[in-house]
C-alpha cells in the first residue's frame, strides 16, 4: 500500500506553528529534534488518522536558499469530516484573528472548503 508518509514545511517560528496545529487541528506532537551543528530543528505533528506534517526551521536562511528550499508550501488540505465542522472551525479561526482567505463554499470541482492562513500566511484548505 503506497501512501504519503508526511508533508514537510519550512517555518520561521516553529513553536508558534506547532502550537497552532495542536490547538486547532487536535494534533499530537513528538519531542523536538535539534541538530545544533546545522542549526536545524523539527517537529512531527500527527493528525488523528496518523498522517503527519513535519515542521522545520533552520537558523541560517542562506543555507535554506542554497538548496533551493524556501519557506512554506502551496497549500495543505485538512479534512475535518463534515460541512458543519468546516463552518465552525473557520469561524473559530476567524474569531481568533486568523485571516480567512476564502469563506466556506462549494468549489467548481465539488469540494466544500474554506481557506485560512496560518500564522506565517501559508494556505490551509479546511475541507470535508
Amino acid at each position: 500500500l503506497m501512501k504519503i508518509s508526511h508533508v514537510a514545511i519550512w517555518v520561521k517560528d516553529i513553536e508558534n506553528i506547532k502550537d497552532f496545529y495542536v490547538k486547532y487541528f487536535n494534533c499530537k506532537c513528538n519531542d523536538k529534534y535539534i541538530n545544533d551543528k546545522k542549526g536545524f530543528q523539527s517537529y512531527f505533528i500527527s493528525f488523528e488518522d496518523n498522517s503527519k506534517l513535519e515542521i522545520m526551521n533552520i537558523k541560517d536562511i542562506k543555507e535554506l536558499n542554497k538548496e533551493n528550499n524556501f519557506y512554506g508550501f502551496a497549500h495543505i488540505a485538512i479534512s475535518v469530516g463534515s460541512k458543519d465542522k468546516v463552518d465552525s472551525l473557520t469561524k473559530i479561526l476567524e474569531t481568533d484573528g486568523y485571516i480567512v482567505a476564502s469563506n466556506p463554499r462549494t468549489t467548481g470541482d465539488g469540494y466544500y472548503e474554506s481557506v485560512i492562513l496560518d500564522p506565517e500566511n501559508n494556505k490551509i484548505e479546511i475541507t470535508i
